[in-house]
């Protein structure tokens, strides 16, 4: 295991640094000038001169890149061009927004996909089966922001259950927490579940069939606990495989939801950074985002060792 996580830590690595050169070089291909957009339309010449060479824009596109990649590998992401205040400090204050949005969608998606999949491959071809077909191939045509708007009309307007936006930290106490991340999270959650849904009704449906399972039945196990103990966990890898790919999704799907409901994320941060061609934020975005993704699909290599003890490293 230990070689194995050691692998997978590399090729980790690999993959931060081939998005960090790709994030760098593509930053600079936005249209239009920072230096231009600090100093003012109205500037001359040689103030926009002075505010590239302040910000190290003079430099050559590789020299930029290693500074800030030394920088990078200590915490320093860089300082906004627009406050002067550091990419680590502005990532620090928004980063637990939206990782809070994300795992609760991810509960909700959890919540919602593991019983209705196994509802599906139990009762497949069924009405039921056919129903929950249905209800994932309206959560995939439904946009999220037409979702959140409806959650706020129906639970924070006519039923006024929860809070219509805003965001309160958890120090805050955790009924007050869970509130304002409640339709955030539904709305969010309900796109992630459908593929994860799909995933865990075809997987389980094929280990249903098996004569493993054939045998636990002839030996009188009620279909509760064949499912459980005998089916689900062998159901359960390219389900647990789907649910890390969300990852990515939901921080994506973040942006929209966190502008609904006006919470202080990453996703409204990067809204803002680009149209204040904000380049070391944008570029500090990108890299937690990916970060936190490449985790998250190390969590699920891990996982799948643990479902599937014999596999191969």
């Amino acid at each position: 295991m230990v070689v194995y996580l050691a692998k997978r830590i590399a090729g980790a690595a690999v993959v931060l640094a081939v998005v960090s050169v790709i994030t760098f070089a593509l930053a600079f291909l936005v249209p239009g000038d920072p230096a231009i957009h600090l100093a003012g339309e109205h500037a001359t010449r040689q103030e926009i001169a002075a505010v590239r060479a302040e910000l190290g824009l003079d430099q050559p596109l590789a020299v930029r890149y290693l500074t800030w990649a030394a920088g990078a590998l200590q915490g320093d992401l860089g300082t906004s061009l627009y406050n002067s205040q550091p990419v680590s400090e502005i990532l620090a204050d928004r980063l637990p927004v939206t990782l809070s949005l994300a795992v609760a969608a991810m509960a909700v998606a959890v919540a919602i996909s593991l019983p209705l999949g196994v509802l599906a491959a139990v009762r497949r071809d069924g009405r039921l089966d056919r129903i929950i077909s249905s209800v994932t191939a309206l959560a995939v045509a439904t946009p999220s922001f037409w979702l959140g708007l409806m959650l706020i009309l129906a639970f924070a307007i006519a039923l006024p259950v929860f809070p219509a936006t805003g965001y309160r930290p958890l120090e805050d106490g955790v009924t007050v927490f869970a509130a304002h991340l409640a339709l955030p999270a539904v709305t969010l959650g309900v796109a992630a579940a459908v593929e994860p849904t799909r995933q865990l009704r075809a997987a389980l449906a094929d280990v249903l069939d098996a004569d493993f399972i054939r045998t636990a039945k002839a030996k009188g196990l009620l279909p509760a606990a064949v499912v459980s103990r005998h089916a689900l966990r062998n159901a359960a890898v390219p389900y647990v495989t789907v649910i890390g790919l969300e990852t990515g999704q939901l921080l994506g799907g973040a942006v929209v939801v966190e502008s609904v409901f006006g919470l202080p994320g990453l996703g409204t941060l990067a809204e803002i950074t680009v149209t204040r061609q904000d380049l070391p934020v944008l570029q500090g975005i990108v890299i937690v985002s990916t970060v936190v993704v490449v985790a998250a699909n190390l969590a699920v290599d891990l996982a799948y060792r643990w479902l599937t003890p014999g596999a191969a490293a």
